[in-house]
């Protein structure tokens, strides 16, 4: 007595096996064409030297003595000069979240009566961060990691061995 093919258990899995190797691939090339890796730089020299620049500014920025001391508490970023006396009529700061570059933003501060620079902030920016502080004419760098909040000042001093 002879069953129907469709009724044997081993012709299923003699099908079902190529099957579901062809699904993972289909799977794999929409997943590889929807979430493509990003290129590595094209003129990778330009790339270096830039770093080089970067590097420089902040080793300018350890000459000059600059050091800022840095709090954020109640909604509120206080950055002090704690280095050279000399008064910066503006300063560029930077954030940079270390995994997520839609929350990175930017605040042009200029200071206070006592020379301190304050920002009332209304986004959570709680946990780890990358700061940026430069001039206004943008000839040293100081670039730090830190934890937010701190409800004691930090120092903020320029360090060029971890410069990126």
């Amino acid at each position: 007595m002879k069953t129907s093919w469709y009724k044997e258990p081993w012709a299923w899995l003699v099908f079902f096996l190529p099957l579901s190797a062809v699904i993972a691939g289909i799977t794999t090339l929409i997943i590889a064409n929807t979430n493509p890796d990003t290129l590595v730089v094209g003129d990778y020299y330009k790339k270096g030297k830039a770093i080089n620049l970067e590097i420089s500014k902040i080793k300018h920025a350890q000459k000059l003595g600059m050091a800022f001391a840095l709090k954020y508490s109640n909604n509120e970023l206080v950055i002090k000069p704690t280095g050279i006396d000399k008064e910066f009529p503006l300063l560029n700061v930077n954030f940079y979240h270390p995994t997520q570059q839609e929350k990175d933003f930017y605040f042009a501060m200029t200071p206070d009566a006592a020379g301190s620079f304050r920002q009332f902030i209304t986004n959570d920016i709680s946990g780890k961060w990358r700061i940026t502080i430069t001039p206004f004419e943008n000839h040293w760098k100081i670039q730090n990691t830190i934890t937010l909040p701190q409800s004691s000042f930090i120092n903020i001093i320029p360090k060029p061995i971890e410069a990126n």
